[in-house]
């Protein structure tokens, strides 16, 4: 499995590995793929710095990137303070009664809930600046073309920048704007997520720009990343699958909840941060769409308005109420594997599938 992004880039195979995990994200680096960590988890510039510091020594001189959030457009953002504010106490309100009801406890005493700042403009820009102190291989930004002066310093470090794009439209939009690797990512996936599925969106995308692109959502086995290949792609980037990897050590009752649930357990909603994400459906979830929820607020109010209640969530030990992105893969993600074993099975059939398709030619 080899494309011209491997000699691009460095790596072995074209697998893009996108986790919050630097631990998954340096395993899926020392075993050929390109671990790319997600930054938005990280409020403060030194949790980062010493989060790459640490994959520096120790992805065995392998390459990796990493993934920012950032809106194209700079937006008003004032202080945490200011936006807090312009969240209505009605919203607030149904957020503590829905914690009650779910019996999801307090945070301990003397704890409490900023957020995940890495939402705001001015935070991922931070991220920016740590990032290109390390020896990274590649920026990826989730919400499109980043700002034109960040593509430029980006470039100007040597550094390539890829972009997530739902529609063909999208696509062309940022490869007019210097992104060079655009992921198309289709509905099935986790997280943020348009509405063209993979199968429709990948050639759409692959014959509307004439960079390299990347073939995402629903991708969980070699025989999918075959698929990916023979639609045009030039690899495969893959997020919810490596959540159940033994590395994954973040919350062991979201791997819990992950482990049991089929491929309709997910559902696509603006709840997580204001946009559309693709989540595991939960109690949590199924609160938000019972009759009286509120809407949910635009990003990056939504995100500030349920930080404490994920915090909560994740300190409970109630698999039912976990509030997680995932994609509709998470019905083949049956066991807790080591990544190197979830890459060395993905590329062993991979190769079978292409050698079973030859035959067909024959």
């Amino acid at each position: 499995m080899r494309t011209s992004l491997c000699d691009e880039l460095g790596i072995e195979h074209p697998v893009f590995g996108f986790t919050p995990s630097e631990h998954v994200a340096a395993a899926i680096s020392r075993a050929g793929g390109l671990g790319v960590l997600g930054c938005v988890r990280f409020n403060d510039a030194e949790d980062l710095d010493r989060a790459l510091t640490w994959m520096d020594g120790n992805c065995d001189g392998k390459p990796y990137g990493v993934d920012i959030v950032m809106p194209a457009t700079v937006p008003k953002e004032g202080t945490q303070l200011d936006l807090s504010s312009l969240i209505p106490q009605s919203h607030k309100d149904f957020v503590q009664q829905t914690l009650l009801k779910l019996g999801v406890p307090p945070l301990p005493d003397g704890e409490g809930g900023e957020g995940v700042l890495g939402w705001l403009h001015s935070v991922a820009r931070s991220h920016v600046d740590i990032a290109l102190e390390h020896p990274i291989r590649l920026i990826a930004n989730a919400l499109g073309s980043p700002p034109a002066d960040v593509i430029e310093r980006v470039h100007a470090a040597g550094v390539p920048v890829a972009a997530l794009a739902g529609k063909g439209e999208h696509a062309r939009r940022h490869v007019a704007n210097g992104v060079d690797i655009v992921v198309a990512q289709g509905y099935e996936a986790g997280g943020h997520t348009g509405e063209i599925a993979t199968m429709v969106l990948v050639p759409e995308v692959v014959d509307a720009v004439d960079v390299p692109v990347l073939a995402a959502g629903g991708i969980g086995s070699g025989r999918q990343a075959a698929a990916a290949m023979a639609l045009g792609a030039s690899g495969v980037w893959m997020g919810s699958y490596w959540l159940t990897t033994a590395e994954y050590t973040q919350s062991p009752l979201t791997q819990k909840a992950l482990l049991a649930a089929s491929s309709s357990d997910t559902v696509r909603t603006r709840i997580y941060t204001g946009k559309p994400a693709r989540l595991l459906r939960t109690r949590w979830t199924e609160a938000w769409a019972q009759p009286g929820a509120p809407e949910p607020l635009p990003m990056p109010l939504q995100n500030l308005l349920v930080s404490e209640a994920h915090l909560r969530i994740a300190r409970s030990d109630d698999p039912s109420v976990v509030s997680m992105p995932v994609g509709q893969v998470v019905g083949r993600m049956n066991e807790v594997r080591p990544v190197a074993v979830v890459m060395a099975e993905l590329l062993k059939e991979y190769r079978e599938t292409v050698e079973r398709l030859t035959k067909l030619d024959r």
